[in-house]
């Protein structure tokens, strides 16, 4: 099955929003990432340690001597005041910070650039559903009902498609089964995914990776639950909204 929304228009594109940096950024040198959430960075051929704020595996995403960007805390009581932000595999930047993609979506939602989920009145993150919390939950639509957000960031390129998890995901899979029994009690549910690479031109869930996460979303969205695929512009300036991308289940 192959997906894609019209709403997209270049008047959108052209007023795009970036999601600039709140700390100094360095264009630096990766050596190495290791014990999952370390790096081992290159700045004016000095060596740092940069905190990697990403729990995934980050297939695709780094090699050694690739360029990547860092930004620099002040704040002195953190341990590594450097942090992981992109990297570059000579075509792309690559946004690997996966906080940076709720953050993303909350600038979108609430600048009004997300043509599906325009005209909600209120926009509450982390909104608590049982044991859980889903993202974003929408509220006070003059037509739609309220709506429960989940959001993913996209960084793996696998099969020349932006693919979702590279990695084992049971807690992925646990927010995909919330979602559709939400859906199934009469609420509006969606899963954004956040591609944070400009070389990719179709989603679709790792299959190869995570065949039971590939499962769900395709029982979700056969229950209801909406999908939309936003694609990033990424420079040193900031992260760009860009697009939206057709998706294959």
């Amino acid at each position: 099955m192959l997906f894609t929304k019209q709403f997209i228009l270049g008047s959108m594109r052209e007023k795009v929003l970036i999601m600039q940096w709140s700390n100094p950024v360095t264009i630096s040198t990766l050596k190495k990432r290791y014990k999952r959430f370390l790096a081992d960075v290159l700045i004016d051929d000095e060596l740092h340690v940069a905190h990697v704020p990403n729990t995934g595996s980050m297939t695709s995403c780094w090699d050694v001597d690739w360029q990547c960007l860092i930004s620099e805390s002040s704040n002195p009581n953190r341990k590594l005041k450097f942090t992981l932000e992109m990297t570059h595999n000579g075509l792309s930047w690559i946004g690997v910070n996966t906080a940076n993609a709720n953050k993303l979506v909350k600038e979108w939602l609430t600048d009004g650039k997300l043509e599906p989920f325009l005209d909600y009145k209120k926009i509450v993150p982390e909104k608590k559903v049982g044991a859980s919390r889903i993202d974003f939950f929408l509220e006070e639509h003059p037509v739609h009902a309220n709506c429960y957000i989940e959001v993913k960031n996209v960084t793996l390129k696998l099969d020349n498609k932006a693919q979702f998890p590279d990695a084992v995901s049971e807690r992925g899979q646990k927010h995909l089964l919330e979602l559709t029994e939400l859906k199934k009690e009469g609420h509006r549910c969606a899963m954004v995914y956040v591609v944070q690479r400009e070389d990719v031109d179709l989603f679709s869930p790792a299959e190869s990776i995570d065949p039971n996460y590939a499962k769900l979303l395709k029982e979700a969205v056969s229950a209801g639950v909406e999908v939309y695929v936003y694609q990033c512009k990424l420079d040193e300036t900031g992260i760009h909204y860009y697009r939206e991308l057709p998706y294959s289940l």
